[in-house]
C-alpha cells in the first residue's frame, strides 16, 4: 500500500518521453516533450526518491500522517468541549476567542510557510512546527486561565498550519509521480477523519474522569509516540543545500510576510467579530474591514511589482493566478474543502440541538459520511494514478456534492435519521472524489521547479476558503438563530439566548412548552440551511469549472518531469 520499490531508476523517468505519455496541450506549463516509444515510456515505472522502504517507509508515513489528524482533530472539538471550558473560567465573553485564535493563527500563516518550505530543509521546518503544535497543546491542556488557553490556541492553529503543509512537501518530495495521488488521498482521508472525529473525541473526554483538558493532552502522547520517527527517519529535503541558513533568511520577503498576515488577521477577525463581539456596523468591525481591504490591495501591489524582493523571492506565487488550470484546481479544492467542513460541523450540531443527542453521539451519526469519504478518497488516488485521467473525478464528484447539498436542504426537524445518513453519505462520495485530488494534478500540470509553489497555492485554497466559509456559516447561523428566538421570546434578554446556543446552558431549551420548543428547532433548522445554501453554491461552481479543466492524461510520472 505504501509503495514498493521498483526496479527502474529516477534518471530513467527523467529523460522519459513526455509526449507518448500524456496528452498534455499546455506546452507552457509542461517539461519539454522528447522522443520515443509509447510502450517503452508507459511501462517504465521511476523508483521512489527516497532512502528508506518497506516497514520504516510505512511507519513514517503513518506518523506524519498522524499531525494531519491531529491538526484537523484540534479544529473540530472545541465544538463540544466549550459548555466545559465555560463553566471552568467563567468567561463567556472570551469564549469566541478560542476558536478564532486558532483560526487566525492557521490563516495567517499560510502564505509564509508556502515559502519557507521552498527554501529551508522541509524535515526541520516540519519538526519544528510539530514542537509549535504541541507546545500550544501543552499550554491548552494546563491553562490557568482562558486567556492562557487562547495564546495555546494561537499557538495550536501557527504549529497546525505548518504541519499541514510540511506533510503535503514531505509526502511529494519522497514519493514517485505514480504514485503521489495515492498518498496525497491518504492525507484527505486522515484530515476528513480527524474532522469528523473531533466532536466523538471532545464529547468523550468530557463526559469521562478524564476531563476536557485531555482533549489538548492526546496531542502530546501522539506526538511523543511518533517523535522518535521524526527525528530518526524521516529523510531531510534540502531544495537550497548549498545556501546557509543566514542567507536564506535575507532572501525572505519580509515585507509580503508582514503585509499577508496582517491582511489574514484584519478580514477573519472582522468576520468573527462581526454580529458577535461587535454589531456589523460598529466602528471595529468597519475598521477591520476597511484595515483588510487596504492590505490586501498593498499586497498584491507589492507582489505583482516585486516591491523589497525579486520576482524569483515573492511570497505570493503570482505565476500561478496566470496558470488556467491551476486557479481552476485551487477554487475546486476551496469549493470541495467547504462542502465537506460545513456537513460535518452543521450536521452534529442539528442532531444535538433539535434531537437533544450527546455530543458523543452525534459525532458518531457522522461515521457513514467519514466511511465514504476515506472509499472514495482512496479509489480516486489509485484509480488516477493508474489512468491519468481527473477531469471525471471533479465533475462525479462535484455532481454528487450538489445533489447531496440539495438534500441537505430539504432537512426539517421531523426529517428521520436514515436520511440524513442518507444526504451525509452523498457529502462523503462527491467530496471524496476530489477534495485532495488538485495537490497530485496541480504538481502534474506544472513545470518541476515549480511544484513547491502549486502546492503552497493549492494548500491555501483548501485552509482558507473552508475557514472562511465556516466563519461566515457559523455566523450566519448564529444571528438568524438568535433573531428568531427573540422574535419568538421577545421578553428573554439576548444575553441568555447566546448562552444556550453554545451549549454552556442545556436548560433553556427544557424549559420550554413542546409548541414552542417546536418553533424554535424550526427556527435553528432554518438558520442552518444557510450552510446548506453555501455547499450548495460551493458544488455548482465547482461544476460549472470542472468543464473548464483540460480533459488530458496525465499520467503523473512524466508530467512531473521525472522529479
Amino acid at each position: 500500500m505504501f509503495g514498493k520499490k521498483s526496479s527502474g531508476t529516477e534518471a530513467a523517468v527523467a529523460d522519459a518521453p513526455v509526449d507518448t505519455i500524456t496528452e498534455k496541450s499546455n506546452d507552457e506549463e509542461s517539461p519539454a516533450p522528447s522522443s520515443g516509444s509509447s510502450q517503452q515510456s508507459g511501462d517504465k515505472i521511476e523508483d521512489p526518491p527516497r532512502k528508506i522502504h518497506g516497514i520504516l517507509w510505512t511507519l513514517t508515513v503513518l506518523s506524519i500522517l498522524s499531525s494531519t489528524f491531529l491538526f484537523s482533530l484540534d479544529n473540530t472539538i472545541v465544538a463540544v468541549i466549550q459548555p466545559a471550558i465555560v463553566q471552568r473560567f467563567q468567561s463567556f465573553e472570551q469564549l469566541p476567542w478560542i476558536s478564532v485564535g486558532f483560526v487566525l493563527g492557521g490563516c495567517s500563516m499560510n502564505l509564509v510557510y508556502g515559502k519557507l518550505y521552498t527554501l529551508f530543509d522541509a524535515k526541520l521546518l516540519y519538526i519544528f512546527c510539530v514542537v509549535m503544535f504541541e507546545a500550544g497543546s501543552a499550554l491548552c491542556g494546563a491553562a490557568p486561565s482562558m486567556t492562557a488557553l487562547i495564546v495555546g490556541r494561537t499557538m495550536c492553529g501557527v504549529g497546525g498550519a505548518g504541519m499541514y503543509m510540511g506533510v503535503m512537501n514531505l509526502l511529494s518530495a519522497f514519493t514517485s509521480p505514480q504514485e503521489r495521488p495515492m498518498y496525497i488521498g491518504l492525507t484527505g482521508l486522515t484530515w476528513g477523519a480527524g474532522t469528523a472525529l473531533g466532536p466523538i473525541v471532545g464529547g468523550a473526554f468530557t463526559d469521562s474522569s478524564l476531563g476536557w483538558r485531555w482533549a489538548f493532552y492526546i496531542n502530546l502522547v501522539i506526538g511523543a509516540v511518533c517523535a522518535p520517527i521524526y527525528i530518526f527517519l524521516l529523510p531531510s529535503s534540502k531544495p537550497r543545500p548549498t545556501e546557509s541558513t543566514r542567507s536564506l533568511w535575507k532572501t525572505l520577503d519580509w515585507a509580503g510576510a508582514i503585509l499577508s498576515v496582517g491582511a489574514f488577521l484584519t478580514l477573519v477577525m472582522g468576520i468573527s467579530f462581526g454580529g458577535e463581539m461587535y454589531d456589523w456596523g460598529s466602528g471595529q468591525v468597519i475598521t477591520l474591514f476597511v484595515l483588510a481591504a487596504v492590505l490586501w490591495a498593498v499586497f498584491a501591489i507589492q507582489q505583482y511589482f516585486a516591491v523589497f524582493t525579486t520576482v524569483e523571492l515573492r511570497l505570493f506565487p503570482v505565476e500561478m493566478i496566470f496558470n488556467r488550470e491551476i486557479v481552476i484546481l485551487f477554487v475546486e479544492t476551496a469549493s470541495a474543502a467547504t462542502v465537506l467542513f460545513l456537513p460535518i460541523y452543521f450536521i452534529p450540531l442539528y442532531f444535538q440541538f433539535v434531537h437533544g443527542v450527546s455530543a458523543l453521539s452525534a459525532g458518531v451519526k457522522m461515521l457513514p459520511l467519514v466511511c465514504m469519504l476515506i472509499l472514495f478518497s482512496i479509489l480516486n488516488g489509485g484509480i488516477m494514478s493508474k489512468t491519468g485521467f481527473y477531469v471525471p473525478w471533479y465533475i462525479f464528484g462535484s455532481a454528487v456534492s450538489l445533489v447531496g447539498s440539495a438534500l441537505l436542504y430539504t432537512i426539517t426537524p421531523t426529517t428521520s435519521f436514515s436520511a440524513v445518513y442518507g444526504y451525509s453519505v452523498l457529502i462523503g462520495i462527491g467530496c471524496g472524489c476530489f477534495v485532495q485530488a488538485s495537490f497530485a494534478v496541480g504538481q502534474a500540470v506544472v513545470r518541476v521547479e515549480q511544484k513547491v509553489l502549486a502546492t503552497g497555492f493549492i494548500t491555501c485554497g483548501q485552509l482558507v476558503g473552508s475557514t472562511i466559509a465556516l466563519t461566515i456559516a457559523n455566523k450566519l447561523f448564529v444571528q438568524f438563530s438568535v433573531d428568531g428566538i427573540q422574535s419568538l421570546l421577545p421578553n428573554t434578554p439576548v444575553e441568555l439566548i447566546q448562552v444556550a446556543m453554545t451549549g454552556t446552558d442545556p436548560t433553556f431549551f427544557a424549559s420550554l412548552t413542546d409548541a414552542l420548543r417546536a418553533e424554535v428547532y424550526t427556527v435553528m433548522v432554518n438558520a442552518i440551511n444557510n450552510a446548506w445554501i453555501l455547499c450548495m453554491t460551493a458544488a455548482a461552481l465547482a461544476l460549472v469549472l470542472s468543464f473548464g479543466l483540460k480533459w488530458q492524461r496525465v499520467f503523473m510520472e512524466a508530467a512531473a518531469g521525472g522529479a
